[in-house]
């Protein structure tokens, strides 16, 4: 049986792109020297030439902007950070009890534009009932992702209003969502980042590589979190403790990399 110690490893390796996207989702605002990024994608085993290369091509695909003396984050992955931010932050707000539906039109559509609208979806946490149908409660505030936002307004009708039957919310959520798995998955990260914390609480620089991948795996887990009213989630859910144990992870994590970035200067 493989240990829990071992899970870090289990993760899927980073690519060049995705350590200079992840590094540069984590900070605010999202940019950073050249040397900074360099030095954090030679901490996951990415030599500086092939983080040069992974820039430079992050530049000509609109993901990075050149800044003075190194780079920002630019287009979709902006927009995902706006997503991330709301993820990491997300406190319950008073639910009025409406949902927001969303219906696709029956006419035909290109596939990239039927692509295009479950992604703004997803980005825009709805669930899918059906096809062609996306839901969701309303209590989440607008304007955080307008792109998004654009691109349902284009291709779909929205319609706003309780359920028929609202004590079937909670169903309705289970439904849609996969909430236990989202949960136990949580759980598992929960696990996974308690040893690290403790790794870097001590100081341990050794804990920075290990801690960088699970920390974009809690990232990438809280932007899957459907941000629901606590009245249709299930008893026990975990996503306000993640969001803890992923702030205190964060701060301490950067702490750490700072110190050992001072000693490669």
């Amino acid at each position: 049986m493989t240990s829990r110690r071992n899970a870090p490893e289990r993760r899927r390796r980073l690519t060049a792109r995705s350590v200079i996207a992840s590094t540069l989702l984590g900070v605010n605002p999202p940019e950073l020297p050249t040397a900074s990024l360099v030095s954090s994608a030679d901490l996951l085993g990415v030599t500086p030439g092939t983080a040069r290369v992974a820039m430079s091509r992050m530049v000509a695909a609109g993901e990075l902007e050149p800044t003075g003396n190194g780079y920002r984050l630019a287009g979709h992955l902006l927009a995902r950070q706006a997503r991330q931010d709301q993820s990491r932050s997300w406190t319950p707000t008073t639910w009025s009890g409406a949902w927001r539906t969303v219906l696709v039109p029956a006419e035909a559509r290109s596939p990239a534009d039927r692509t295009q609208l479950r992604r703004a979806m997803a980005a825009l946490r709805f669930g899918e009932l059906r096809d062609g149908v996306w839901l969701r409660p309303d209590n989440l505030p607008a304007g955080i992702l307008p792109s998004a936002e654009a691109v349902a307004a284009e291709q779909s009708i929205t319609l706003v209003g309780p359920l028929a039957e609202p004590a079937d919310g909670a169903a309705l959520a289970r439904t849609v969502w996969d909430l236990d798995g989202w949960a136990a998955s949580a759980t598992s990260l929960l696990d996974e980042l308690a040893p690290l914390q403790a790794r870097l609480d001590a100081g341990d620089a050794s804990a920075l590589a290990d801690g960088f991948i699970v920390g974009a795996a809690v990232l990438r887990h809280l932007q899957a979190d459907p941000l629901l009213p606590p009245d249709l989630l299930p008893d026990g859910w975990p996503g306000a403790v993640l969001r803890t144990a992923e702030d205190r992870f964060d701060r301490t994590f950067k702490s750490v990399l700072r110190t050992w970035l001072l000693t490669r200067a």
